[in-house]
């Protein structure tokens, strides 16, 4: 596979614009939902690079989205989990509207996260993670294991790199970051919109909801996809799996992906092999965006897990 083919690859993977509801639009909501719910107060005067919705009551449970994606993704788990979980919804800086922040991106969200739970005084929340949130959801818990409770992570994988390539390295995919680095910044808006709508096709089954997503992607500073995109390329955290101690859940698809389900088990069991205890799980009929695609297979292994 060539530096350029790869880098398509990957970025099709990674490219999760956003979902269901859009900040600038009127919300979807099935019968009997909540709508969004009011920001939660700061704890100091430290301004957080992300927004935070809280909603429900309970223990803490920390919802965080995917690349692009807003934090409304969660919008019917908040609905089925907010009467015994307090849910700390998260928009992510720079995506679907939300003002970006400088890079290095991920790092600086984590550990905003990290002093969000300590300032709030959350007595080790439950951290559920789609896509770049399940990557976020991995390196917090490796980072701050005394801070979290158990994981619940999306269809996301510890370096997505390797699913494509078993070979590649954190510093072999710095070239083809650079190479992605330069493509993004060079492709004018229609031809993005194009790019997304197709990949989109892949993530999510409902074409309304993709028309959805698309507004999303096209609202997301182009500054912060690539870099968070690029953040996510270049960092492995398959050795540092051994850190986390949380119980964790691993939700897998593979429709969409262009590879069989057998082949999907065996890249998450590699890729999940050093965290220990960790239970995975694969849909049968969803596609990337499980939360939309079958809530209902979600929330039966979620409701089992947190149990």
């Amino acid at each position: 596979m060539t530096i350029r083919i790869a880098a398509v690859s990957l970025l099709s993977l990674l490219s999760i614009a956003a979902c269901a509801v859009a900040r600038h639009a009127e919300p979807v909501h099935q019968a009997g939902e909540p709508g969004p719910a009011a920001a939660a107060p700061p704890a100091s005067a430290e301004p957080l690079p992300f927004g935070v919705r809280v909603t429900g009551r309970g223990p803490a449970m920390i919802l965080i989205p995917g690349l692009a994606s807003s934090g409304d993704v969660w919008t019917t788990t908040v609905a089925h989990e907010q009467a015994r979980f307090t849910c700390h919804v998260i928009d992510l800086p720079g995506f679907a509207g939300r003002p970006p922040i400088p890079a290095p991106i991920l790092p600086a969200v984590r550990e905003a996260l990290a002093g969000y739970i300590r300032a709030h005084h959350l007595d080790r929340p439950v951290i559920v993670g789609h896509s770049l949130g399940g990557f976020l959801a991995l390196d917090l818990a490796r980072s701050y294991p005394d801070l979290v409770g158990r994981l619940v992570i999306v269809d996301s994988l510890p370096f997505l790199p390797a699913a494509s390539d078993p070979s590649a390295t954190a510093g072999s995919m710095r070239a083809v970051a650079d190479t992605i680095r330069t493509r993004v910044a060079s492709t004018t808006n229609e031809a993005f919109e194009q790019q997304q709508r197709g990949m989109l096709a892949t993530m999510i089954t409902d074409p309304a909801n993709q028309q959805i997503a698309l507004g999303w992607a096209m609202r997301t500073d182009r500054a912060a996809f690539t870099e968070a995109l690029l953040e996510v390329m270049t960092t492995d955290l398959r050795p540092q799996l051994g850190a986390i101690t949380a119980s964790t859940l691993v939700i897998e698809t593979w429709r969409g992906w262009g590879a069989s389900r057998g082949e999907t088990e065996q890249r998450y069991a590699q890729q999940y092999a050093a965290l220990r205890g960790a239970k995975l799980v694969v849909a049968d009929t969803a596609k990337h965006f499980v939360m939309l695609d079958d809530p209902a297979f979600l929330f039966a292994e979620m409701d089992a897990f947190l149990r």
